[in-house]
């Protein structure tokens, strides 16, 4: 939650932090990055770097408008952020954002993309995302979809942010051959309106545009896409990505198709797993206050289930607590106008509507339930996940992977093991889970 940079990565980032060897500055900046960075379900980044100038994407080198169109996945925009132009380069950049960059092969460019889709209720709108390209011979390149964690600021996206949790495994993805796409979500980057969080057919028709306009603007560059997209995501993302997936599988798209699937520690089932696991304190206590705020807000924009925060909310965080989550409150913002508990936070009619989900919120929770269930992915699939997530409780895998088997899909469960990052088993996730997807899916496109 906090407005200043993510701390400094150790030298192995994918390594557990012994706490008795950290620096009080450390702690202090560990403890921050485990309340506001990755928190709950979602990696929540709740703008840590909104405000932080050495953070944000540079200003354009090259700017591109296209005529207007009404098609989904038509580019609107197509702005050149960066050149990483060595290994050496996107090296550097990674470990900036505590990731390993040991499987840096290219260079990258990176490219801002603005495209045509629709939003909650199927009316135009439009969306950004980060497309990033391999400094290499190759022509052809393979697809692949990384959906980031949540963010509160809408410049918590990847195309608004360098050397960040949500941009930095497109880049990695993008380093290792691949055309790597990061959409913004709606409502983020420079997508118009509020961010309709956790909502998965917004979640999923974001992504699947950003595919399109990719398409579209790789001719450019000299490239064209394969159909095989390799879906990958981390937290909030996770649940988008097995989305994408099961769209692409379904044949939602004319040309892409799903190649491969690889979700890392996502709360597949928040609903029945990850809400009790937060009202029974089993959920770091402040990202259990951030994680519930931002559910009920968000979820009762889209399917109404109080007309008064005070049902809900206890003062004086009734009055505050709807417009922190507008998108342009940062993390420290959020951290300050927030309770230490979910129960100072909540009234007894909140905590029982939590606990026994009833009319729009059971509907809504419906939604972000059901991306594991009544379906079997046809392609190589994996889930990844860290024992002792603080955040994502891991029950949330294990009932993914019995809802998958349920449909006949035998799907292995990635134990990552002990990958604290700064504190926190959920950071550690994404580092080490990213880099263990970035090998994945490279065997599979040379196999």
């Amino acid at each position: 939650m906090s407005a200043r940079p993510s701390p400094q990565p150790p030298t192995r980032p994918d390594a557990p932090i012994s706490r008795t060897r950290r620096t009080r500055r450390t702690r202090h900046r560990a403890a921050a990055l485990r309340a506001g960075a990755a928190l709950v379900c979602c990696g929540l980044l709740l703008g840590t770097a909104a405000t932080t100038a050495a953070a944000q994407a540079p200003p354009s080198a090259a700017h591109e408008r296209e005529a207007p169109s009404h098609g989904r996945g038509t580019l609107v925009s197509a702005e050149k952020l960066y050149t990483l132009a060595s290994p050496a380069a996107v090296a550097a950049e990674l470990r900036q954002a505590g990731f390993a960059a040991g499987d840096a092969r290219h260079g990258v460019t990176a490219h801002r993309l603005v495209y045509r889709t629709v939003d909650t209720q199927g009316r135009p709108t439009t969306a950004s995302g980060l497309l990033v390209l391999p400094l290499n011979g190759e022509r052809r390149l393979a697809a692949v979809s990384f959906a980031h964690g949540t963010g509160s600021h809408k410049d918590d996206s990847p195309s608004m942010r360098r050397a960040a949790f949500v941009s930095a495994p497109v880049i990695a993805h993008a380093a290792a051959g691949a055309a790597a796409v990061g959409p913004d979500y709606l409502g983020m980057g420079k997508g118009p309106g509020l961010h309709p969080w956790m909502d998965i057919p917004s979640e999923t028709t974001a992504s699947l545009d950003m595919l399109r306009a990719a398409r579209s603007f790789a001719p450019r560059t000299g490239r064209t896409l394969e159909r095989e997209v390799q879906v990958t995501g981390f937290s909030q993302g996770a649940s988008a990505a097995l989305a994408l997936g099961r769209a692409l599988q379904s044949g939602a798209d004319p040309y892409f198709r799903l190649g491969a699937l690889a979700p890392i520690s996502g709360a597949y089932d928040f609903g029945g797993t990850e809400l009790p696991a937060l009202l029974e304190g089993r959920v770091e206590a402040k990202s259990g206050v951030l994680y519930t705020a931002y559910a009920l807000v968000a979820f009762n924009r889209l399917h109404p289930f109080y007309d008064d925060p005070a049902e809900v909310f206890r003062a004086p965080y009734d009055r505050t607590v709807e417009a922190l989550f507008d998108g342009a409150h940062t993390g420290e913002q959020l951290m300050r106008g927030t309770p230490g508990t979910v129960d100072e936070l909540l009234t007894p009619h909140g905590r029982a509507l939590l606990a026994r989900p009833a009319g729009g919120l059971a509907e809504a929770l419906r939604g972000t339930d059901g991306v594991c269930k009544d379906w079997a992915p046809r392609v190589p699939t994996r889930l990844y996940m860290a024992s002792g997530d603080e955040q994502a409780v891991t029950e949330n895998t294990d009932r993914c992977q019995e809802w998958l088997r349920d449909e006949g899909a035998r799907v292995p469960v990635v134990d990552l093991g002990a990958v604290d990052y700064a504190g926190s088993r959920h950071l550690g996730a994404n580092l080490a889970g990213t880099t263990a997807v970035v090998r994945w899916f490279e065997q599979l496109r040379r196999s």
